[in-house]
């Protein structure tokens, strides 16, 4: 492998093409492209500037850089990606890959990231700002994980996160086979028109929570207070610590909680409407 070091490149397409090399501490300014068509790259303690840097990529490791805000797009129609300790301060990144890695990653502008991903892992990552995050991506698995912003993981297949503490409304939408464990998650109108939503040992807060699911599981959870009017017209199995504030028309299943401040079952909920509640002694 070729160790390119100290050097500045910018332009259009500095080093296209280019495959089986290490750069470490160098800079690519404003231009666009610089490793497009790439294969087996390595990047270490290296600044991007310009835009679209890594296109079309096979394989390649970024450990200890930094993305500036110019640098958008950044990383699109690539596999293989392994990234470390890195800033990304750049929005619009990772489109259209498989098989990334994300370990110590911070990304504080993760607005429209992540979209038509497959096969991604995410360990000790943080992002800010990250409306519409994950639309459309499958086989994810997450860990140790804080987020910021609405409209995520919407349209998702086969998602596990861990540890997590998640302040977005809208989550979870038209999504399957998305299991969350250990988790805090704030926001309205959470997992609408889901399909095989399973929720352990997590305290969700946020209005109108968990609607028009199918399969809906939940196992040891909270509601805060604000969580009200949940459950309406959803097909749900729900192991809930404590009371929740009011429950709408649930389709299907079983409820169990402390308590239920209000109970709503009106001439609009739908058919089986067989869903059982039951109402458990709180321990003291």
């Amino acid at each position: 492998m070729k160790t390119i070091s100290n050097k500045e490149f910018g332009g259009e397409r500095p080093l296209f093409a280019a495959h089986d090399i290490r750069l470490e501490k160098v800079t690519v300014h404003a231009g666009e492209s610089a490793l497009k068509n790439c294969r087996n790259i390595e990047a270490v303690d290296c600044v991007f500037e310009g835009k679209y840097p890594f296109w079309h990529v096979d394989g390649f490791r970024i450990e200890n850089c930094r993305f500036t805000p110019g640098a958008r797009a950044a990383l699109w129609y690539s596999r293989g990606l392994e990234m470390y300790d890195t800033l990304v301060e750049a929005p619009k990144m990772f489109r259209e890959m498989h098989k990334l890695s994300l370990v110590n990653v911070r990304i504080p502008d993760a607005a429209e990231t992540l979209w038509h991903c497959s096969d991604v892992r995410l360990r000790n990552v943080e992002l800010s700002g990250a409306d519409y995050l994950f639309m459309h991506s499958s086989e994810i698995d997450i860990e140790n994980y804080r987020h910021s912003g609405n409209y995520s993981f919407q349209y998702c297949k086969n998602v596990v996160i861990r540890n997590a503490v998640l302040n977005t409304k809208d989550a979870f939408w038209n999504t399957e086979n998305v299991t969350v464990y250990d988790s805090e998650i704030n926001g309205e109108y959470l997992g609408w028109h889901s399909v095989n939503l399973r929720l352990v040992n997590c305290r969700i807060s946020g209005t109108q929570p968990l609607c028009y699911a199918r399969g809906l599981v939940l196992e040891n959870c909270t509601f805060a207070p604000d969580a009200d009017l949940a459950f309406e017209d959803s097909d749900v199995q729900a192991d809930i610590r404590g009371a929740i504030t009011s429950v709408k028309n649930p389709r299907s299943g079983c409820i169990s909680a402390a308590g239920i401040g209000e109970m709503i079952l009106d001439e609009n909920i739908k058919a089986p409407a067989n869903c059982k509640i039951k109402i458990y002694a709180d321990e003291v």
